[in-house]
């Protein structure tokens, strides 16, 4: 009998964790495991790429009765409804996926005693307090106790690991890192997205959520200062930027006062961001903090030159040759300096490329981290080799 394993994340939105959840739901060994998916929202533009064989269970179908508001009432309505989801559907092992499911799922399978493995997907000392503005010393206290009782914590990056095991008071070394996995489909000859830009133009493309944490602003003060420093360059750039969140309106205006009209398109969101990133002559990251980030595994998969800040788990990016063209965070003139760097030497960026697309395939192979993910919903060891069938047998007694 194949193992029953819970996946949770807050909706299915374009974001890196839904893409990484969305690609192990895909290539999760059926004949082992049999995935469902809880949402806390159902909704996002990724709904329909679910597998048809994962069921999907969303609070927010589900009808909480009425009753006074108090702080933290949503959380308890959802720990109840996610207890009797475990209970109705006999699962087997949780799979909670950023700390808000984390904070759900640990009160939750405390009770009925379900095994959690948990993902870290950021590093806690920035990501908490700026997602969350209230109650966030509760919340880091909760979710200290609940990565202490997870049977495994795992993070997507060594920046994130140290971080959490800080942050939430964890033991040394204990939280295990596993690298995102990257896979590309191949693109059929369609019209590129870029159609109607003049060919001389150097395209650059930012694609992201337009939050604090992801640097748009800085990037738009970067194009200002090449406008101001470098008119003639400036003339040859054109950012396109991808994506939607709550800071677009004000990025947009930000743009108009910096930059000639022309030189700066918002697209919106595009589930099919890969598009956007095979076409590109360079993608541009420019956040103050990061995880592990998808849109430049993305882009290493694809070949096309990354230029990104040096921001949390993105300098593991690179090992022993160069794979990107580095900037600071939160340091526009920084940043400008690395397009300038990119814009004029562009030949030069083919062996960083080449590098990127071996290191991509290396280490964030898609088959080999479903392994190690595999083998943790086991409770064995990430980076070993398959579990024997005897501990598969034991891990599936009911």
């Amino acid at each position: 009998m194949s193992l029953r394993v819970l996946f949770m994340i807050s909706s299915m939105r374009g974001g890196g964790s839904e893409r990484q959840t969305l690609l192990i739901l895909k290539h999760l060994d059926r004949s082992r495991f049999e995935p469902h998916l809880y949402l806390t929202e159902r909704t996002g533009e990724l709904l329909g790429s679910v597998p048809s064989d994962v069921p999907i269970h969303s609070f927010d179908q589900h009808q909480s009765p009425m009753g006074w508001y108090y702080p933290g009432r949503r959380l308890n309505q959802q720990v109840a409804h996610l207890r009797q989801l475990l209970q109705s559907n006999e699962i087997d092992v949780v799979y909670d996926r950023t700390f808000h499911m984390t904070l759900i799922a640990g009160k939750a399978c405390r009770k009925l005693g379900v095994p959690r493995v948990s993902t870290i997907v950021s590093p806690p000392h920035q990501a908490l307090p700026m997602v969350e503005r209230r109650f966030v010393r509760f919340k880091r206290s909760r979710l200290a106790k609940a990565y202490k009782e997870s049977r495994t914590v795992v993070a997507v990056s060594r920046v994130a690991a140290a971080s959490a095991e800080h942050y939430y008071g964890l033991e040394p070394q204990s939280v295990k890192v596993v690298y995102n996995p990257v896979e590309v489909a191949e693109f059929p000859d369609t019209p590129s997205p870029f159609e109607g830009l003049a060919s001389e133009k150097i395209r650059l493309l930012c694609v992201g959520r337009m939050s604090g944490e992801k640097g748009h602003a800085d990037l738009i003060k970067a194009m200002s200062s090449i406008e101001l420093h470098e008119p003639g360059l400036a003339s040859m750039l054109s950012l396109t930027l991808v994506g939607d969140g709550p800071l677009r309106e004000s990025l947009q205006v930000l743009a108009r006062q910096s930059v000639p009209s022309d030189r700066i398109q918002f697209v919106g969101v595009d589930p099919n961001a890969e598009k956007w990133i095979a076409a590109a002559d360079a993608l541009i990251l420019p956040s103050t903090f990061e995880g592990m980030p998808n849109v430049v595994l993305e882009a290493m998969a694809l070949r096309t030159p990354v230029i990104a800040t040096r921001a949390g788990g993105t300098v593991e990016l690179e090992r022993d040759e160069p794979t990107v063209e580095w900037a600071e965070p939160k340091d526009p003139e920084s940043l400008a300096r690395a397009i300038i760097q990119f814009a004029h030497h562009r030949n030069s960026s083919d062996q960083k490329v080449e590098t990127a697309w071996r290191y991509v395939n290396e280490y964030h192979n898609v088959a080999k981290t479903i392994r190690k993910i595999e083998s943790l919903l086991l409770g064995g060891d990430p980076h070993s080799a398959f579990r024997t069938e005897n501990t598969f047998a034991k891990g599936n007694e009911r």
